[in-house]
């Protein structure tokens, strides 16, 4: 499998949860670069930037969603992150990571217009698949 090297956003609030997807990643052997945001007004400050951090730049390839977090959940962050005025932000990938297999959630994600939807624990297996449909 040959890939460019792909950059990851991960927006994860559990930290197993991230030591996981980071370990699954290295395991399936994509190159990429991860960044972490542990809710969803982090990652958005991340992409936009702030005072702590400048703006992504490039944008993420894709985003490793969690829906279930603090401060700002998974779709709360979808709807904002769809108002974004950022070049290619259509591009970006969006793959919800989360531990709710309600089919409710499931639609809402799929019309918020996610790519894929794979619930935890992630699997090497579930995680590649998603990846290698981009």
């Amino acid at each position: 499998m040959t890939m460019k090297k792909s950059i990851i956003l991960l927006i994860e609030d559990d930290e197993l949860d991230v030591i996981s997807v980071k370990r699954s990643l290295n395991k399936i052997g994509i190159e990429h670069e991860l960044v972490t945001a542990y809710n969803g007004v982090e990652a958005f400050d991340k992409l936009k930037g702030n005072d702590h951090y400048p703006p992504m730049e490039p944008l993420p390839d894709v985003i490793l969603l969690d829906l279930n977090m603090p401060i700002m959940d998974g779709f709360t962050f979808l709807e904002a992150f769809r108002k974004l005025n950022l070049p290619d932000k259509e591009k970006v990938t969006i793959i919800v990571v989360t531990s709710s297999e309600d089919p409710d959630d499931i639609m809402k994600a799929r019309r918020m217009g996610v790519d894929h939807y794979i619930p935890k624990p992630v699997t090497e297996k579930d995680l590649r698949q998603a990846l290698e449909m981009n």
